[in-house]
């Protein structure tokens, strides 16, 4: 089977994230803003794969603005989790690269694909 970079590279962000929010609960006691973070996160990787299977470009391109908006949110709670003490810059530097990286793939596979739309 073919890989699917954004499919790996989101599922494993959406591990990162289920890995922080299990430090956050156990080792901080903070539940609200990493149930947050949680939903988020783990939403990225969920819509990239409903896209994938979508049954139309259209349905693809709704599901991957989602994720778009969703690794944008997963990023504040992220920026504001590492603001606030809560994780060090360490253990969330990585994962804000990650949410940047999936951003970027994202935004050029629906620069592509709408691209595509235009020309055909």
């Amino acid at each position: 089977m073919k890989t699917n970079i954004i499919k790996e590279k989101s599922f494993d962000l959406s591990k990162e994230i289920v890995f922080l929010y299990h430090f956050l609960i156990k080792e901080k006691q903070e539940y609200i803003l990493s149930k947050q973070l949680l939903r988020a996160g783990t939403s990225v990787g969920a819509n990239i794969a409903e896209g994938v299977a979508g049954q139309s470009r259209k349905d693809f391109c709704h599901c991957l603005n989602i994720a778009c908006k969703e690794v944008r949110e997963t990023f504040f709670w992220l920026s504001l989790l590492k603001e606030t003490n809560y994780l060090t810059k360490e253990k969330v530097d990585p994962v804000l690269s990650r949410c940047d990286e999936t951003i970027r793939i994202l935004c050029s596979i629906l620069k592509t694909v709408n691209k595509n739309n235009e020309s055909g």
